[in-house]
């Protein structure tokens, strides 16, 4: 790759030109404030249209106005020569389509180039999941020292296999988003949707433990309404989230295990239990059915590894 692959996203937008630039300072501003797009998402939109309309200004183009469909499959073809791969393409071209029809809204081109833009299908590999027992190996004991840390933890990894949050979900959590009484908890998701999700028996006592004995010892001036705490009395990082379940499995012997593994396993053990798709799908917060239905692949072939195994015609 040269050297003009390896610049950064602010480099390469201070070298776009002056109308480039503002279409994406105001596209941003859109997808924040309009959209409700979490600062994640926003940053990953704005890299891939900062490389589109660098690549756009390298093929002479200066304003939004001449973006066309050849612009576009171009960009694409540039991504692919450089050994993208397809997801990463697909992910691409739906942020060109994206872009494309704000700025057509926006009165920035005459017509949607994007909306003539196709893009590869990525391969939807099936997700790792832990095995039932092997959940109940990652789960620690109730800790009895006066260390806080491990109530935290022990509590981080009973919400996420109980709830199925997403990591984010989790660290956002305040304390008046529990209801102990009912034993739901409030999630604010994606594109700011709210939804209740409930947890068992075992994610309470945990919880109990961390709010009675352990999070007062952690809590301070920046602690604020946050549920789950740092080592320094802050909101709990998405990072040191990670970690604590990379740990917890690497000390129980498992696989290496992620929240989202949590949150994949806890969806497939629901759906192997009995639960219904639609359930699933409001319990995960997936906007699309197709999103949940990934978690029947998962099953079905659990399934037809265990006939395999059993069955003497298999």
């Amino acid at each position: 790759m040269g050297r003009d692959g390896r610049r950064g996203t602010a480099e390469r937008h201070a070298t776009l030109p002056a109308g480039m630039r503002d279409a994406v300072d105001s596209f941003a501003q859109h997808l924040a404030l309009v959209d409700n797009r979490s600062t994640h998402t926003v940053r990953a939109y704005v890299a891939d249209v900062v490389s589109l309309l660098d690549h756009a200004t390298r093929m002479g183009v200066r304003t939004p106005a001449g973006l066309d469909l050849a612009v576009l499959r171009s960009w694409l073809a540039r991504q692919r020569t450089v050994g993208a791969a397809r997801a990463t393409l697909a992910r691409r071209a739906a942020t060109a389509r994206t872009f494309s029809a704000w700025a057509h809204r926006a009165g920035l081109v005459a017509t949607d180039p994007g909306a003539a833009l196709a893009s590869p299908k990525p391969h939807r590999r099936l997700p790792a999941v832990l095995r039932a027992d092997q959940a109940e190996q990652l789960m620690p004991p109730a800790d009895s020292t006066a260390d806080p840390l491990p109530a935290r933890d022990r509590l981080v990894l009973e919400l996420l296999y109980a709830t199925g949050v997403r990591v984010s979900e989790l660290c956002g959590l305040d304390i008046a988003d529990v209801d102990q009484v009912r034993r739901i908890v409030r999630v604010l998701g994606k594109g700011g949707r709210e939804r209740t999700v409930p947890y068992g028996e075992p994610a309470e006592a945990a919880l109990r433990d961390w709010l009675r004995r352990a999070r007062p010892e952690l809590a301070g001036p920046r602690s604020g309404d946050a549920l789950l705490l740092g080592a320094k009395g802050g909101r709990l990082q998405t990072a040191v989230a990670r970690r604590i379940v990379a740990a917890a499995a690497h000390a129980a012997g498992l696989p290496r295990t992620t929240p989202h593994g949590l949150r994949h396993s806890a969806a497939t053990h629901l759906l192997e239990g009995g639960a219904d798709l639609r359930s699933v799908q409001e319990l995960l917060g997936h906007a699309a059915l197709s999103s949940t239905q990934l978690y029947t692949h998962v099953s079905v072939e659990r399934l037809r590894q265990a006939y395999r195994q059993a069955h003497p015609r298999a």
